[in-house]
């Protein structure tokens, strides 16, 4: 179910997403944090996260009161954030969301990845994103962004995620591509990369095509992996384009397989830089 952001907060107030030992959930935190980023709500901004708040959107100033210092300029485009989907693994919420009215972040419509970690007195402490252009027209005709939104199967979150770095390491990286279908269900699987089409088919057509053009993804390590029970997000880097990228990518698991997969992928910008806390630090698996 789509919901803005601020929508999300009681929507995560009622969600049985506690963590594993019972812990209470911290995705209301989050929720109300950046509800009050869109409101311009500096009381409650301060109220919630830390002052020395680190920042890894690289276009953006580290630290809260800088951050702080953007929000007429947010305000002034009418910047507006519509929530997907909200998990949350330990003490990281992630986040697929659409941003409109998002010139200040690149173009009018953005489709992101965020990731926020609290710390352990309930603060809001750090954030990792990855953002691109919302695309209009794909080749599968679904969008960037829509399918199932539900949390199910928690008891396999662990077996999920070791699923999902098993198919980057063995497909993306090269170590036995030939494994792809010990992944990737062969019945279903929908595919939300605008590029790429739905079913193994559709990859098959997109890495010849790519590997023609001698453009293929090239991933080389996997930064992170957080997951909340059927869903997984996985954060590595690679070259592509001739560039360092950062591949957000989520993949959605039924009965052992991976069924649903959407993405987002960064340019890691090395020219006019907000910080230098880098797109991938701070991440401590």
């Amino acid at each position: 179910m789509k919901q803005t952001l601020t929508a999300a907060v009681a929507a995560a107030s009622l969600a049985t997403g506690a963590l594993a030992d019972d812990a209470p959930s911290i995705k209301p935190v989050v929720g109300a944090f950046l509800g009050a980023v869109l409101q311009g709500d500096v009381d409650t901004m301060r109220d919630l996260a830390n002052a020395d708040y680190i920042q890894h959107n690289p276009f953006i100033p580290t630290g809260l009161e800088p951050f702080i210092g953007l929000l007429p300029v947010l305000a002034e485009a009418g910047t507006t954030a519509e929530n997907i989907r909200m998990f949350e693994d330990g003490n990281y919420v992630f986040m697929h969301n659409i941003w409109r009215n998002a010139a200040p972040f690149g173009a009018d419509e953005m489709v992101s990845f965020d990731i926020i970690r609290v710390d352990e007195n309930g603060k809001v402490a750090e954030h990792w994103d990855a953002m691109t252009q919302l695309v209009t027209e794909t080749v599968s005709g679904r969008t960037q962004t829509d399918g199932p939104t539900e949390v199910t199967d928690l008891d396999k979150t662990e077996a999920n995620k070791a699923l999902a770095v098993a198919l980057i390491e063995d497909v993306l990286m090269g170590r036995d591509p030939a494994k792809i279908t010990d992944y990737i269900s062969a019945e279903s699987y929908a595919q939300h990369n605008p590029m790429i089409g739905d079913g193994l088919s559709g990859i098959v057509a997109a890495v010849e095509a790519l590997t023609a053009q001698n453009n293929m993804f090239q991933y080389t390590k996997v930064h992170k992996v957080l997951g909340e029970g059927n869903f997984v997000l996985t954060v590595s880097e690679g070259q592509w384009n001739g560039t360092t990228n950062a591949f957000y990518d989520l993949f959605r698991m039924e009965d052992g397989k991976i069924v649903e997969h959407w993405d987002v992928i960064q340019p890691v910008p090395t020219a006019g830089l907000a910080n230098t806390n880098g797109m991938f630090t701070g991440f401590d698996n």
